[in-house]
């Protein structure tokens, strides 16, 4: 069952992200960073306060992700891609993207925070960040 609203529109929008932000990353790269967007629409808190759906996830500014400004984004989702955003939607969790509402490569190791937020972990070339629960309950709930 869903842990946020969507629809099919949104969801591709979802796959399509999770393709051009980590790709290279493989199936368990992608789920992260369907766990990050889902996280953002759950949490309605710190900087994502009044993200109601997908699309206001992936198009928020400022904040969102870069992969929106380049044109391998803007393909069409692949079945493949869908089935992983759906795993997503449904609440399927991956750490150390469990709980995280930020993700980035660094040049080197990753830092012990990102702008006050705890590393929760690496997935190759990313690192994974956590607000507390007691920020942002949603996301743990």
């Amino acid at each position: 069952m869903a842990v946020i609203k969507t629809n099919s529109e949104q969801t591709r929008l979802l796959a399509r992200l999770m393709r051009a932000e980590a790709e290279s990353e493989g199936d368990l790269g992608m789920l992260m960073v369907g766990n990050v967007g889902v996280n953002r629409v759950l949490g309605n808190c710190l900087d994502f306060n009044n993200i109601r759906s997908i699309r206001d996830m992936v198009f928020q500014s400022p904040g969102g992700f870069e992969s929106t400004q380049k044109g391998y984004f803007y393909q069409r989702a692949r079945d493949a891609d869908i089935r992983l955003a759906r795993r997503s939607i449904n609440g399927e969790r991956t750490w150390p993207a469990s709980n995280a509402l930020w993700f980035f490569r660094p040049t080197g190791e990753c830092p012990p925070t990102w702008f006050n937020q705890q590393q929760t972990g690496r997935f190759k070339s990313h690192c994974f960040f956590s607000p507390t629960a007691a920020d942002c309950p949603r996301v743990y709930g």
